[in-house]
């Protein structure tokens, strides 16, 4: 995915050239153009990123400890059944 450093590094580039052709005056539609463009994506950023995979992965520990629990539990009604 591309970070916050690239994205500008884009955006400027893009606003060097447009400086130098008629498009000058379209040069401050360009940042919500991207911003637009990049939203619709649905992208999110490195840190929610990974704040969602540490939530996933404590979730995927607290299911695997019930699943335990629960053939734990069966065993023993099976056994004083």
């Amino acid at each position: 995915m591309l970070n916050s450093i690239k994205l500008n590094e884009i955006s400027n580039k893009i606003r060097e050239m447009v400086s130098h052709s008629p498009l000058a005056d379209a040069e401050h539609n360009f940042d919500a153009l991207l911003k637009s463009v990049l939203t619709k994506m649905e992208l999110v950023s490195r840190e929610e990123f990974d704040v969602q995979s540490e939530v996933l992965r404590n979730t995927r520990q607290k299911l695997e400890l019930l699943e335990a629990k629960l053939v734990q539990l069966e065993q023993q009604v099976v056994n004083k059944a």
